[in-house]
């Protein structure tokens, strides 16, 4: 058994499992919070005490969640609740900009930080950790299988922080950061740990907006939740919002054409398939690490987890679809993963008269001006925190998905 600490710092256990807490917290919530950091604050606080002051965490969540978390009603009992307003406008700043604060106050030595992404948590990561002494970050991404801006973002960022493009999926970068971490001899000469939802820093951190969501709503009827889902980090995140005590009745877990979710709950086991590449890129993962944790939270029972979580694959021609009707019906631009979370919802009639339904929306649709311009016929104004990423320079390193290729770099760099 290990603190919050231990776990933040490792990332991955030795053995290469993931770690989850011990026990889960019955969240202790106000009736109605005025502000995101203070739900956030009451919601941290049980999982890191051991080693964080209530009064240090309370500093590093008002500068971490610094910006809006708006619910949006889009139509009767459908919501949608932004998640990106933060810096680079995608849900994963909520747990990048927390874990970098924490690695901060708590690292006393020289820290190497490894993530694999499949598309925004490298802009976050790469933007949250920018600049801080004492930690070098190794983003890890798939070659042309990322946005031009979200490619910017983790590339153009201060020189603590190396961008590694790798010639593969984002599965084949998954998989050289978890070998490297059951790597024994590596780890005695570099001091590495994660930023990827496999670090459980990152997890508790997306607990947060569930609350927030059910704060805002100030409904008795316990809501639905519909999650765009890749590596599942994000509903693993409700999961333990959920059985923490929070009023939530189930889960969508919406998938692109990339279904190893959806596969698993109709038998029970996964079978990995090659990763398929769509207009949704984020959610391209055929190897989700997080259904580890989610066996694990619902004590291996298929039936118990059927029984809270659905999940449905949706294609790019119903994703685009869905982007052109959400824009003329309402006047509403969905990102292409938002708009596999809204079409999985008309596909499987998961409403319910008098259930509210919640949407997480991932990402800004700027982030994915170019293909969602032609389906909705019309320019997207870029906002100013991405126009200033087209005055820096790209700076990334090619690489092959060979593990002692890695390796390599990893001791000759740090």
């Amino acid at each position: 058994m290990i603190d919050f600490k231990d776990a933040l710092f490792q990332g991955l256990a030795p053995d290469g499992s993931l770690f989850i807490p011990n026990e889960i917290p019955k969240y202790k919530l106000k009736n109605y919070y005025n502000d995101f950091y203070s739900i956030a604050l009451d919601i941290i606080y049980p999982y890191v005490k051991e080693n964080i002051s209530q009064k240090e965490l309370k500093i590093i969540c008002k500068e971490s969640f610094n910006f809006e978390v708006p619910l949006k009603k889009i139509e009767e009992n459908i919501y949608i609740l932004e998640l990106f307003h933060g810096p680079t406008l995608a849900f994963k700043d909520f747990a990048a900009r927390l874990l970098a604060r924490l690695f901060s106050l708590l690292n006393k030595d020289k820290l190497t930080i490894l993530v694999a992404t499949s598309g925004d948590t490298g802009g976050a990561v790469a933007n949250g950790f920018s600049g801080l002494k004492g930690i070098n970050v190794v983003i890890l991404y798939p070659s042309k299988r990322v946005s031009e801006i979200q490619e910017l973002q983790l590339t153009t960022v201060k020189e603590n922080v190396k961008a590694i493009e790798i010639n593969g999926s984002f599965d084949d970068c998954q998989k050289l950061v978890k070998a490297a971490f059951s790597d024994i001899k590596l780890r005695k000469n570099i001091k590495i740990s994660s930023a990827n939802s496999i670090n459980i820093g990152r997890l508790i951190p997306q607990i947060t907006y569930y609350a927030w969501s059910i704060n805002q709503l100030k409904s008795s009827i316990k809501p639905n939740f519909c999650i765009p889902s890749g590596n599942l980090g994000n509903l693993t995140g409700g999961i333990l919002a959920k059985l923490g005590g929070i009023n939530i009745h189930s889960f969508l877990a919406a998938t692109n054409s990339n279904n190893s979710l959806m596969r698993f709950l109709e038998t029970g086991t996964l079978t990995i398939k090659p990763t398929i590449k769509t207009i949704s890129n984020a959610m391209d993962v055929g190897n989700p690490s997080n259904l580890e944790r989610i066996n694990y939270l619902y004590n291996f029972d298929l039936k118990k987890i059927k029984n809270d979580i659905k999940s449905i694959s949706i294609n790019d021609k119903l994703t685009s679809k869905i982007i052109k009707k959400i824009k003329s019906k309402y006047n509403y631009i969905l990102d292409p993963h938002s708009a596999v979370g809204f079409a999985s919802i008309e596909k499987m009639d998961f409403t319910d008269k008098n259930r509210p339904m919640v949407i997480a929306a991932t990402a800004h649709p700027a982030k994915f001006k170019k293909i969602i311009e032609p389906i909705i016929n019309e320019e997207i104004t870029l906002p100013k925190s991405i126009k200033c990423l087209y005055k820096k320079k790209k700076r990334s390193i090619k690489m092959n998905s060979d593990y002692n290729t890695f390796k390599e770099f990893l001791l000759l760099n740090y």
